[in-house]
């Protein structure tokens, strides 16, 4: 029982195709992982605040500058670690149910690449905001983000971009319109910005704003996924095969013509037909 299950979570993952359950089940993964290395640190007396530390340092986004040629690949992985339960939680859970709502009108393409350059974009202007503002001046050396909320920002701001009306029943509020959603969000980010918790509203506002972009510009018949759209490969034709296609399209123009022929025959009969129609005849005879 337990090994169909995990079967069928790995189809799901990484077997199905389904960006939803791909993204959700790495994040779930990871936390569940950390978590449990996690356990080491704080048996031992030491806490989990150093294992929590070193996590951060080496898989979050750092605000300071000196840092990026050393942690240029947090701008990805900061993307899939989370801070606590509850962090990693709702971001699934938003994920799931909206990302959702997105794959009934996009593709799993737009989706990868949306959840991803939401993500880059959340990260670029938290690192903006510490190094312009200067109320970050004094945390900026130690500064990280980390999690999947500027990602998944990018899918509701998206989605709601794409289909505004679109009504989700939430407990409590009853049936709420995806535009009302996701400018909640939003206020909610931009009041965050004044709060002990500014850098992760930034990254959320990031995430957004490249979300609603995505979609506008979607709409007018540019698709920004397609610079990672696989380019059918070019193949060498020698001219031997140039010459046999060409045999071939002009076979297939002749067989319609002789369907043609043998059903105006079955028809009207042999003598009905015209010269020409006669002559192509005996040469498909032939042939």
């Amino acid at each position: 029982m337990n090994n169909n299950v995990l079967k069928d979570l790995k189809y799901k993952v990484f077997q199905s195709g389904n960006p939803v359950f791909f993204y959700v089940g790495v994040n779930v993964l990871i936390y569940v992982v950390i978590t449990l290395l996690n356990v080491p640190f704080f048996l031992s007396g030491k806490g989990g605040i150093a294992f929590d530390s070193l996590i951060r340092e080496y898989a979050g986004f750092p605000a300071s500058v000196e840092k990026l040629p050393f942690r240029f690949y947090t701008i990805i992985t900061y993307q899939f670690f989370h801070g606590g339960l509850m962090h990693v939680l709702f971001n699934m859970l938003w994920l799931f149910w909206v990302g959702n709502i997105f794959l009934d009108f996009l593709k799993p393409r737009q989706f990868h690449f949306l959840y991803l350059s939401g993500g880059i974009a959340g990260a670029l202007v938290f690192l903006l905001a510490y190094n312009i503002f200067p109320v970050f001046q004094a945390a900026l050396p130690g500064a990280t983000v980390i999690g999947a909320s500027a990602s998944v920002m990018a899918i509701i701001v998206g989605t709601a971009t794409l289909v505004p009306d679109y009504s989700m029943r939430l407990l409590f509020f009853g049936d709420v319109k995806l535009k009302y959603l996701a400018i909640a969000y939003v206020v909610l980010d931009l009041i965050g910005i004044g709060s002990a918790d500014a850098g992760a509203s930034f990254a959320h506002l990031g995430g957004a704003v490249l979300g609603f972009a995505y979609i506008k510009v979607l709409k007018s018949g540019i698709d920004w996924s397609n610079l990672f759209k696989r380019k059918p490969k070019l193949r060498v034709v020698k001219n031997e095969s140039a010459k046999q296609a060409a045999k071939k399209e002009t076979d297939a123009v002749n067989q319609e013509e002789i369907d043609r022929i043998l059903d105006k025959i079955s028809k009207t009969g042999y003598d009905k037909l015209s010269k020409q129609e006669k002559e192509t005849l005996f040469k498909a005879s032939k042939n």
